[in-house]
């Protein structure tokens, strides 16, 4: 499932070209190009999904194995501690409705974030 029109579905394709540094079969990491920390890696699903709602609701494997993608990224970076941020819907920040997780660290982070 992919839409002709999305950056993420592009970058996949190998249409657009990312600083790649992770792929499994079902999703693909690379560095996001206005990197907020040391470590910015968005890990995506190699398929189209509008955010992690939406891929929660249609397939809940997916996400988890998003997830566990997201975690190796982090340690093959060497962090010991890093944040997993997903946003969902245009008012809280989502620019490119292809769900993607940041992989956030390098540097320390308050609380509460934004």
């Amino acid at each position: 499932m992919t839409s002709a029109d999305c950056l993420f579905c592009k970058i996949v394709a190998g249409e657009i070209p990312a600083t790649l540094v992770a792929e499994t079969a079902d999703t693909v990491a690379f560095r996001d190009i206005n990197a907020q920390a040391p470590t910015h890696v968005l890990v995506i699903p190699r398929e189209h999904h509008r955010d992690i709602a939406a891929m929660a609701a249609a397939d809940p494997c997916l996400t988890g194995r998003l997830a566990a993608d997201a975690a190796a990224v982090a340690a093959q970076d060497g962090l010991t501690g890093f944040r997993l941020v997903f946003n969902t819907g245009a008012e809280v920040g989502q620019s490119v409705f292809h769900v993607h997780g940041h992989v956030l660290g390098g540097r320390e982070f308050r609380w509460p974030p934004g």
